[in-house]
């Protein structure tokens, strides 16, 4: 299955739904993720950005449950083969060997690649929902895109500041 499982699209409406089911998946799998990535790491900046989100991303999946409720629907998760294949990437570096700081900053690549990876997301169902007149549900969707975008600030924030440094000195 791909990013887009319908094999007919018959209204935008019918496309936001897809890619909410495809979200709820992707966020769902995260929080799977974070507590593993935040064991992992081992500054405590960054173990703390991923407990924070964490917390976020239960948020974010309340809020899609929100969503699906507007749109009377019911919340149904779609697999989202992406974010299975960044949290498989994720999971790799998690088990790597090697240097902790080399090791931080792999899990902070690896996090901003889900954290673009939702953004994109987040942006395109905005963007439909307020082509299809849900205002409602696209500004639920732009409180998480600014959440995604925010956790991907700081992410570039702690590399910047110390991990990639530290990293460098290896």
């Amino acid at each position: 299955m791909g990013l887009f499982t319908s094999t007919e699209f018959d209204s935008l409406e019918c496309l936001l739904i897809d890619q909410l089911q495809d979200l709820y998946d992707a966020e769902n799998r995260l929080m799977d993720a974070l507590p593993k990535m935040a064991d992992a790491a081992s500054s405590s900046k960054l173990k703390q950005a991923f407990q924070s989100h964490l917390e976020e991303t239960k948020g974010q999946v309340n809020r899609l449950e929100q969503a699906f409720q507007l749109l009377e629907k019911s919340a149904k998760r779609k697999s989202c083969e992406a974010m299975k294949g960044l949290v498989k990437e994720g999971e790799e570096i998690i088990n790597a060997k090697g240097d902790p700081a080399i090791k931080d900053a792999a899990l902070i690549a690896a996090a901003q690649r889900v954290e673009h990876y939702e953004m994109a997301g987040y942006g395109s169902a905005r963007n439909f929902a307020q082509r299809c007149g849900r205002p409602d549900v696209a500004d639920l969707l732009q409180r998480t895109l600014q959440e995604e975008g925010d956790a991907d600030k700081k992410l570039s924030q702690i590399a910047e500041s110390s991990i990639n440094a530290a990293a460098a000195r290896v």
